[in-house]
C-alpha cells in the first residue's frame, strides 16, 4: 500500500510537470519542479522569459491556480517563477527557440537556424552539443540533418545521466518537424579526465666552509671549561670545611674507644 502511494505521487508530478510545458509554450519555459510543503504543493517554474509566463495582471497565473485545483485535486498550489541565466545552455530553451525560428521563417533557412545556434551553445563553454532536425526538410521526403560541434558522450553512465537532452516539435505547412537537442555541460567531470599535478622542487643551498682557524677555535671553546663564580667557590670552600670537620670528629671517636678498650683489658689481667 505504501509503495502504490509513492508511485502514485511520482505520477502525478509527472502529469503536473507535462500539463505546465504543454501550457507554458512557445515562452521560454525550461522545466517544472514539485515539491510538497506544510502549507501546500509548490510549483517552481524555470523560464526565460518569465513576464510572459505570468501575463498581464497575473492572469496566467491564476488561470494555472484554477486548473490545477480542479484537475489535479491540489488544496493550496503556490506557482513560483524563476529566471534562466544562461539561455544557451538549457537544451528545453534551444529547443523552443529552434522551432519558433522555423515556424517563422519557414523551413528554407533551417542549415542558418541549426549552425548559429550550435555556435551560441559553443560559445557557452559546453563541451559538445549536437542538434537533429528530421521531417520534409527540404524536399517533400522526409530527412534527418545532423548539426554537430565539440566532444559528445552516446554511451555510458555520463550518456545517461550527465547529457542534457530535450525534444520539441514545429508546425509547418508541410507536416510537422521534430527538434532533437542534447548538450554536454561544461561542469561535468569525466572518467576519462586526469589532472598531472606538478612536483614541489626542492632546492638545497650550499652553506660556505668555515676556515680552519674558526674551527679550532670552535674546538677550543668547547674544551675549556666555564669558570666558576665567586659565589660558587665559597659554597664549595663551606662543603669542603664540613666534610673535613666531620672525617675529624670520626677519627677521634675511634682513637677515645680503642684507649678505652686498651685500659679494659689492663685492668682485667693479674698482677705479676
Amino acid at each position: 500500500m505504501i509503495e502504490r502511494k509513492f508511485v502514485q505521487e511520482r505520477m502525478k508530478q509527472f502529469m503536473i510537470q507535462e500539463y505546465m510545458s504543454s501550457n507554458l509554450r512557445r515562452v521560454g519555459h525550461s522545466h517544472t519542479n514539485v515539491q510538497r510543503t506544510p502549507l501546500g504543493e509548490k510549483i517552481t517554474v524555470f523560464a526565460s522569459r518569465p513576464g510572459l509566463v505570468v501575463g498581464r495582471k497575473g492572469q496566467n497565473i491564476k488561470r494555472l491556480t484554477t486548473q490545477l485545483k480542479k484537475d489535479f485535486d491540489l488544496e493550496n498550489p503556490q506557482i513560483e517563477i524563476s529566471e534562466v541565466e544562461d539561455i544557451y545552455a538549457d537544451p528545453q530553451i534551444v529547443a523552443e527557440r529552434i522551432a519558433d525560428s522555423l515556424e517563422r521563417f519557414g523551413s528554407s533557412r533551417f542549415k542558418g537556424i541549426g549552425h548559429k545556434t550550435m555556435e551560441e551553445v559553443m560559445n557557452t563553454g559546453a563541451l559538445g552539443v549536437e542538434i537533429l532536425i528530421s521531417g520534409k526538410l527540404p524536399s517533400s521526403r522526409a530527412k534527418r540533418w545532423r548539426f554537430y560541434s565539440g566532444y559528445l558522450k552516446k554511451c555510458g553512465d555520463i550518456a545517461l545521466f550527465g547529457v542534457k537532452r530535450a525534444y520539441t516539435a514545429a508546425q509547418l505547412k508541410t507536416g510537422t518537424i521534430g527538434v532533437q537537442v542534447r548538450i554536454m555541460p561544461s561542469d561535468i567531470k569525466l572518467p576519462d579526465s586526469i589532472e598531472l599535478l606538478s612536483e614541489k622542487k626542492e632546492v638545497v643551498e650550499e652553506l660556505p666552509e668555515k676556515p680552519a682557524s674558526s674551527k679550532k677555535a670552535d674546538t677550543e671553546k668547547k674544551a675549556k671549561k666555564p669558570k666558576a663564580t665567586k659565589a660558587g667557590k665559597k659554597v664549595k670552600e663551606k662543603a669542603e670545611k664540613t666534610a673535613e670537620e666531620k672525617i675529624g670528629k670520626k677519627v677521634e671517636e675511634k682513637v677515645e674507644d680503642n684507649e678505652s678498650k686498651g685500659n679494659a683489658d689492663d685492668a682485667g689481667k693479674p698482677a705479676q
